[in-house]
């Protein structure tokens, strides 16, 4: 496989359809048993199908016919990085019985990261960041979103900003950045003059430099409130930046239902949706729930209502929502087994919300095995996808390939 031209060949594949977002009944990924093949060119899937009808001119095709799953790679559309630094002490806190809560108004959560940001070099924040990118690899992530957030001032966010487009450089990754100045209020500066600042500042000077992809808002009683996340939403708007909201984590402020009539790309967490942003969700049809169950695990929070979400044929996306205080999971296969376990999500429903949904989010068009789509694709050691979540914290990617070039792994070492 030498990224120009090449084919690998499995027991069976699993990948979900082409058109987006899935929904409903055809959430579900197909999976087919059965040796088959798929061939690319130029980074370019050109055959997917029975491995007997591989074309000729592939030359000799990686993996085996007997063994391993082929699925698009993973699509880790909500992450925080890049950051630098570990939050430990704070999730034993939690576990002794403080709350997020608490923590953050003690300087600690997202203003301790800030802190960390601020005291480290650029190539410190690069080369922790670079390391944890290179373990989404190995899992088979293929696609990640960047977040700023830990900034905390105009320069700051721009610097972050800069930081993730310098990551995206430097990963085998795609990668999409995204700006979410209103994470928290800065200290010693009034909410409103923040949101002023995000608005007529940040956002344009962000577009302006071509920076950032989308724009954030984290909508809690800590953070910003509806107002805040209308006026973010049309300073977003003026810039021709999609809009994506932390919408109802800790507590039901009505964030869904204010996001979905503002046009947002996604809804994320929504472990407190309420049955009005359901709803809102459902007649819309064009704002996915992003499902992050690592955090909802780490923080032992309520479930968001995830089969009111799937009987509304509500698009629905996970990711890992990788960061040092309440998701330290750079791993896609964990999160989708806590989807799984947790959430109710069928194995083949976890795979679309993982790849082809999570594509979708980020405005980029992966996610499937099809002619014509990115060769970006995972040789998995197992028999079947269900054994991903069947089997939590065992890493079933044998092999990783992006955009036609092995990354990682050994496709002949699959066994399962």
């Amino acid at each position: 496989m030498d990224g120009a031209r090449g084919a690998i060949v499995a027991a069976a594949i699993a990948t979900p359809g082409s058109d987006v977002p899935r929904r409903g009944a055809d959430l579900a990924a197909i999976e087919r048993p059965g040796a088959v093949g798929v061939a690319w060119r130029d980074g370019v899937v050109t055959f997917v199908g029975p491995a007997d009808d591989l074309p000729g001119d592939v030359g000799e095709p990686a993996g085996s016919p007997d063994r391993g799953t082929l699925v698009p790679g993973f699509v880790d559309c909500h992450t925080h990085l890049p950051f630098v630094g570990w939050r430990a002490d704070e999730f034993e806190a939690r576990l002794a019985g403080r709350s997020y809560a608490d923590l953050h108004g003690e300087e600690g959560g997202i203003f301790r990261s800030a802190r960390m940001l601020a005291e480290s070099g650029d190539d410190e924040v690069l080369a922790f960041s670079e390391r944890l990118a290179s373990d989404m690899l190995a899992t088979g992530t293929t696609t990640i979103e960047l977040k700023t957030g830990y900034g905390l001032s105009v320069d700051g966010e721009l610097r972050q900003a800069r930081l993730a487009r310098a990551l995206a450089g430097r990963v085998r990754q795609t990668c999409r950045v995204t700006l979410l100045a209103c994470h928290a209020v800065p200290r010693g500066v009034e909410r409103s003059a923040w949101v002023t600042a995000v608005c007529d500042d940040l956002i344009p000077a962000a577009a302006g430099e071509d920076l950032v992809d989308q724009v954030d808002v984290y909508v809690e009683r800590i953070a910003f409130d509806l107002d805040d996340l209308t006026r973010v939403a049309g300073a977003a708007a003026a810039a021709g930046l999609p809009l994506r909201v932390h919408a109802d984590q800790l507590t039901d402020v009505g964030a869904t239902s204010t996001a979905v009539r503002l046009g947002a790309r996604s809804v994320d967490h929504l472990n407190h949706c309420n049955v009005e942003g359901v709803a809102a969700l459902a007649n819309a049809g064009s704002t996915a729930a992003v499902l992050l169950p690592a955090s909802t695990f780490f923080l032992r929070g309520a479930a968001p209502p995830v089969a009111a979400l799937r009987d509304a044929e509500v698009p629905i996306a996970i990711a890992t929502d990788l960061n040092p205080g309440t998701s330290p999971v750079a791993s896609m296969p964990e999160a989708i087994a806590i989807a799984c376990a947790a959430y109710g999500l069928t194995p083949l429903d976890a795979l679309t919300a993982a790849t082809r949904n999570a594509a979708w989010v980020l405005g980029v068009d992966r996610g499937t095995l099809a002619v014509g789509s990115p060769a970006d694709l995972l040789l998995l050691d197992v028999p079947s996808f269900a054994h991903v979540p069947y089997r939590p914290g065992r890493n079933p990617v044998a092999a990783t390939i992006v955009g036609g070039e092995l990354t990682v792994g050994d496709p002949s070492a699959v066994v399962g």
